[in-house]
């Protein structure tokens, strides 16, 4: 077991009370009714008995007004059950706006975070911090006005007693002492276990959520029984947390439960001895047991501080996702009608410890279709990532027309720069809302069918039962056709920029080289960066960047690269279709400018044609 961090654990405890604070802030309005209406319940709660102990002294004296005093006892005992029920109606509402703001907050700051960042968290343990968890904490600012008001039948009831009969309210406040001692004992102890229990419970769904992704991967190795046992290789030590946190709440519920009778008891017996001397009337006896009661119902704030302290410490598995820093953008403007000129001046990329890009210095004109090409791990779609943005860089700057990405708006740099991916995801409720996914306003079924066109992914999306109309769900595709799909979307959102991160691995080659003319011929024109790993797609590029071991070897044309052995290499001996793409390449006169040698750039090249 990992040594505790007092540091991370005081931040942790920091982010949970800032959490829980804005999570009261929403219901401010709700929480306050709830205040007051539980203040009122517990006031309602306090007359009843001495309205009762009066009425039963009149009626035992026959006195007329003892009429009038049983209708404001039923009066008062109504309004209670009516309050009560209000408190438990407001209670729920104020858990769901908490517990649904938590979970806003904790989605919003996930989405707008770096996907670097977030991916240090597996998908199952996010999904518990933000609903198993969220739920729990949004629990505690109800929980914890509940609480406080839970204190005041008990501390009215005894301040009552004390007005009553002093010797009985003296004979109760004898066993207070050891009371507080349980309850200082109980809110240690299960704080500790309820936290040991949560941490097990968020790795064990991290290892749920990875073995339901590769059930295919399992099933073809046959390893179900051990992926199972490793599921639920921590499932004993999360039954003994919880068991341990039931002990210590069955514990201290089981001696308060002791307690409190006794107490009763001895206050009981004090005050019959008190009625017996004269000093104390049958109704002074009677509201005397029931402000016993109420001072004994201290013990059941143990159960109201059990779900504080659950949630607090849910609050703080949450509250990990506040504190992922946020992909700071501005409020800037790209120059109307810009080339799409993308420069990365001493980019610099480090993650954990590692340095991923080493002061990486490009230059890609505007309209300019640039292969990045390197080894595995040479930092590709780092590369990638920093020049569309979905990433910060950690050093130098990363610029499209001569303005930083970092200083344009969210809605600016989503707009300009689209990305294509080697496994996209798909969300909409039909395939042809999944083509157009995206911010801004939505492009019509022309503009959807013209960019799944030029992603070759027309013919098969009319082959399904309700063509574009199909629901995703619906829709059984192959990797090649969910590549297709979504470089559909990224063609259908093309903007200036586009930036290809191997988005057509899984397509054979005759498909890749249409798409590839497709993407020069119908849609939108555009500077182009394209992660390519085909000889075939470095060749038709008018640029290409060689990365090795996170800097940039080279740049040129693939003619001039293709000089190297070295470079060659890269592509291991490429495919019979790829060499003789090749090889037409070498052979065919090239057309492209020289790139520059000393800061890789080429010259603006002539405008492409292109049917939006």
């Amino acid at each position: 077991m990992t040594a505790p961090d007092p540091a991370g654990e005081a931040a942790a405890a920091l982010g949970a009370d800032r959490a829980l604070r804005a999570a009261a802030r929403h219901s401010a309005g709700r929480l306050t009714a709830l205040s007051v209406s539980s203040v009122a319940a517990a006031g309602a709660a306090l007359a009843e008995p001495a309205l009762l102990g009066h009425t039963l002294d009149l009626l035992l004296r026959q006195d007329p007004a003892g009429a009038r005093w049983t209708g404001w006892c039923a009066a008062v005992i109504a309004a209670e059950v009516l309050l009560d029920a209000a408190t438990a109606r407001l209670t729920g509402g104020v858990d769901a706006r908490s517990t649904a703001r938590l979970r806003r907050l904790g989605l919003g700051r996930l989405l707008r975070t770096a996907p670097h960042h977030a991916a240090r968290h597996s998908p199952g343990e996010l999904s518990a911090r933000l609903t198993t968890h969220a739920t729990a904490a949004g629990g505690v600012p109800a929980a914890a006005v509940s609480a406080a008001v839970a204190l005041l039948p008990p501390l009215g009831g005894l301040v009552a007693l004390f007005l009553v009969d002093v010797w009985t309210a003296l004979a109760f406040l004898a066993g207070l002492p050891l009371l507080a001692i349980l309850l200082r004992t109980f809110a240690r102890a299960s704080g500790a276990s309820v936290s040991r229990y949560q941490e097990v419970q968020l790795a064990m769904a991290g290892r749920l959520v990875e073995v339901l992704a590769g059930a295919r991967t399992i099933a073809a190795a046959g390893t179900a029984e051990r992926e199972q046992a490793r599921v639920l290789e921590r499932l004993p030590e999360l039954g003994a947390e919880g068991r341990r946190t039931w002990r210590i709440y069955g514990a201290t519920m089981a001696r308060t439960s002791a307690l409190m009778p006794l107490l009763l008891y001895v206050v009981l017996g004090v005050g019959g001895i008190r009625l017996a001397a004269g000093a104390l009337g049958v109704g002074g006896l009677l509201a005397a047991v029931r402000y016993a009661g109420l001072a004994a119902g201290v013990g059941a704030v143990t159960g109201r501080l059990a779900a504080v302290v659950r949630g607090r410490s849910a609050a703080r598995r949450t509250a990990v996702l506040f504190g992922l820093p946020e992909l700071a953008q501005g409020d800037a403007r790209l120059p109307e009608d810009g080339p799409g000129t993308l420069e990365l001046r001493g980019v610099r990329v480090v993650r954990a410890g590692t340095v991923l890009l080493h002061d990486i210095d490009l230059r890609v004109p505007g309209g300019t279709t640039a292969a990045v090409v390197g080894r595995s791990g040479s930092g590709k779609t780092t590369l990638a990532a920093v020049a569309g943005r979905l990433t910060a860089c950690d050093g130098g700057r990363v610029l499209l027309d001569g303005v930083p990405l970092e200083d344009l708006s969210a809605e600016e740099l989503r707009r300009e720069v689209g990305h294509a991916f080697e496994r996209p995801a798909l969300f909409g409720e039909d395939v042809a809302a999944a083509i157009a996914f995206g911010g801004g306003p939505p492009p019509g079924a022309p503009a959807v069918r013209a960019a799944a066109r030029a992603a070759g992914a027309d013919d098969f999306v009319r082959r399904l039962p309700r063509g574009y109309g199909t629901a995703l769900r619906d829709a059984p595709v192959s990797g090649g056709e969910l590549q297709r799909l979504g470089l559909a979307r990224a063609f259908c959102r093309a903007g200036r920029l586009l930036v290809l991160d191997d988005a057509m691995s899984s397509l054979d080659t005759l498909t890749a080289r249409e798409v590839e003319r497709a993407l020069l011929r119908d849609v939108r024109p555009g500077t182009r960066l394209v992660i390519a790993h085909r000889v075939s797609s470095a060749a038709r590029a008018d640029l290409v960047v060689w990365l090795d071991a996170g800097r940039v070897r080279a740049t040129g044309t693939h003619t001039e690269l293709w000089r190297d052995p070295a470079y060659r290499a890269v592509f291991g001996d490429a495919a019979d279709p790829d060499r003789e793409a090749a090889g037409r390449a070498r052979a065919e006169p090239s057309s492209r400018p020289d790139p520059g040698a000393v800061l890789p750039s080429v010259p603006e090249p002539p405008g492409r044609e292109a049917v939006r």
